[in-house]
């Protein structure tokens, strides 16, 4: 484990360092769209109390410089499939982002919503020899987890303590300076497929930039998304995007499971063309401007002439009913929301004490998903809007942005994982996470 520790302890360093220098950008690499923000950091002393809304936003010690976005090029189900293309887009939205906000960035960091990520609870305990936590003793605790055989291929995107229990009270989100005589630790810990990872690595290098960080997507949209309530009583954020639909649960504000389903919004507007014999564009303009999920008598009459949506009124003159174009949506709609619905059964979200299903991504703003998935469900369901952070224009704001505003806030507040802690040698873990190492090694 000593090489993953002292990679992503670098990778902080250098997050830390770029803060110091004042300005670092976050990088939204979808399948629909790419979004880059530039981060200006004023440091704690210019903190303000009328920036950002609440402790949500981290007090509020950055903004928001610059925006860019540009359409997405050789992605596919959130992963990298074209890799020239692909660096031909990121290239695109720095320089325009840099521009607007009239800096250079010379560090970025990444989330990823594709790789096909795997959640795993892992357990720890030690004896307190002081009888007294120390900052060695979580450490002990941490490195003391029992670590699977995540498979091959596999490497840690996250490593989080989620929960504490001295001598049995458990609930504790930091046991330091407690006193005790045994610790123990649940830790939840992300895997992704480390070939997806180190082509994302290696196109962000290609485009000149270093690499302070990559965070799951799912878990930045979940902490744009969700409010502090929902964070901490129990909450299920569905980031519905262009080419996957990610699925994260929170409770005492840590993030417990997260997962991916490889269908999005492109599934749909691919319906819609080959339903409608139309090309990609007019079919995604078909769904933004008139697509639903909930037809009624009158979507019968309100015809849609797709000549006028193509420009070509000679040689089109079809037109199709409201209806019609709902009728190919929705089960492609349910198809995604069934997948969804397991994946929530399978984290064991029914046992929670509180299951409110906040929507996001750009796809949530389909009319009539939020009573669908109410239906098929089974929980409250509402459509969530990032989180207002200072310098952000109005065009940021969408749930398509949500992302892109909790990778942010990540980067302004990151929660403490496994190796923002000092371990001692001894206690690294042998070989289960060996190959995570050696990526890691290789890559940052």
């Amino acid at each position: 484990m000593k090489d993953l520790y002292q990679g992503q302890r670098a990778m902080r360093n250098m997050r830390r360092q770029a803060m110091q220098r004042g300005v670092i950008a976050v990088l939204d690499i979808g399948t629909s769209k790419i979004a880059c923000l530039v981060l200006q950091f004023d440091g704690p002393s210019q903190f303000r109390e009328t920036d950002g809304v609440g402790p949500m936003a981290g007090q509020s010690n950055f903004r928001v410089i610059g925006t860019a976005t540009t359409r997405s090029r050789g992605m596919r189900y959130g992963e990298i499939e074209t890799m020239a293309e692909t660096e031909r887009a990121i290239r695109t939205v720095i320089q325009s982002a840099q521009k607007v906000a009239g800096v250079r960035v010379d560090h970025v960091i990444a989330c990823i919503s594709g790789a096909r990520p795997a959640s795993y609870g892992l357990a720890g305990e030690i004896v307190l020899p002081a009888g007294k936590v120390g900052e060695g003793d979580v450490a002990r605790v941490l490195a003391a987890c029992e670590v699977p055989d995540f498979g091959r291929g596999r490497e840690v995107l996250h490593a989080q303590p989620v929960n504490f229990a001295l001598d049995g009270r458990s609930g504790l989100s930091d046991p330091r300076d407690q006193s005790g005589g045994r610790l123990a630790c649940d830790m939840h810990v992300l895997t992704i497929d480390g070939d997806a990872a180190s082509n994302l690595v290696h196109c962000i290098r290609r485009c000149d930039m270093e690499l302070a960080g990559v965070a799951s997507a799912s878990y930045a949209s979940g902490l744009a998304a969700l409010v502090e309530d929902e964070q901490e009583l129990g909450a299920a954020c569905i980031d519905l995007g262009g080419g996957t639909t990610g699925v994260s649960v929170f409770i005492k504000k840590h993030m417990i499971f997260a997962d991916a389903v490889r269908f999005g919004g492109e599934l749909i507007t691919q319906d819609i063309a080959k339903g409608l014999r139309v090309s990609h564009a007019v079919a995604e303009r078909l769904k933004t401007l008139h697509g639903g999920l909930e037809a009624t008598g009158r979507d019968d009459r309100e015809m849609i002439e797709l000549g006028g949506e193509t420009g070509d009124w000679d040689t089109d003159r079809r037109s199709v009913s409201r209806a019609d174009l709902i009728g190919i949506m929705r089960p492609r709609v349910e198809e995604i929301l069934e997948k969804v619905g397991e994946i929530l059964d399978a984290a064991g979200f029914d046992y929670m004490p509180s299951r409110q299903i906040v929507l996001t991504g750009g796809g949530s703003q389909i009319p009539g998903l939020d009573a669908l998935a109410s239906r098929m469900l089974g929980q409250n369901v509402r459509i969530g809007r990032p989180l207002r952070i200072q310098g952000l224009p109005h065009n940021a704001t969408a749930p398509g942005f949500s992302s892109a505003i909790g990778l942010a806030l990540l980067t302004a507040h990151p929660q403490d994982e496994w190796w923002d802690f000092d371990m001692p040698a001894e206690h690294y873990p042998a070989r289960s996470l060996r190959r995570a190492y050696r990526w890691f090694r290789n890559n940052w």
